[in-house]
């Protein structure tokens, strides 16, 4: 195995990039513990460092690459991110997860425009949508990644005055 220093941290960053696609960590010590258990030894400096210099921003949910899309991430289009949350507070009634799935209620025939702005977003836990009359079926790549989705959906409807509901004819 090549020991140079250059090396190292290359491998070093590219499991750092991979950890961070793979499910939210949230701090540098968490991180750390991640990268014990791969086997890649690596200071707090050292971390700091290389959170930096791959241009990892901090979010809620833990860190982000750049220009990962979706609400609140570096690189996202402000005005999509504005009608998903003008759409999450207007149509949304609650984000439940559910294994790998996020569902999420909404009134009766506002599931399709719910999850029409999702996808358009592309929030980056999001791997794909399915919509019926009043259900969002949201795809995850991991129940932890369905877990902090719904967390973030559920956190933008607070506060929110209810979504209106509509009577079926």
């Amino acid at each position: 195995m090549n020991n140079h220093p250059a090396t190292s941290a290359l491998r070093r960053r590219d499991a750092i990039v991979r950890l961070v696609r793979e499910a939210p960590v949230r701090s540098q010590d968490e991180l750390q513990r991640l990268l014990e258990g791969r086997g890649i030894h690596a200071t707090q400096p050292t971390l700091s460092r290389d959170i930096r210099e791959l241009g990892l921003a901090k979010t809620p949910d833990g860190y982000v690459e750049p220009g990962a899309g979706g609400a609140g991430r570096p690189g996202a289009d402000p005005r999509a991110v504005a009608r998903l949350e003008r759409v999450l507070r207007g149509s949304v009634l609650s984000a439940k997860p559910a294994g790998s799935l996020v569902v999420v209620r909404t009134p009766p025939a506002e599931a399709h425009p719910v999850a029409h702005v999702v996808d358009e977003v592309g929030l980056p836990d999001v791997v794909g949508s399915i919509a019926g009359d009043d259900t969002v079926f949201l795809a995850t790549s991991a129940p932890a990644r369905a877990r902090a989705l719904a967390r973030r959906l559920q956190a933008a409807l607070e506060g929110a005055p209810a979504p209106r509901r509509r009577r079926r004819a």
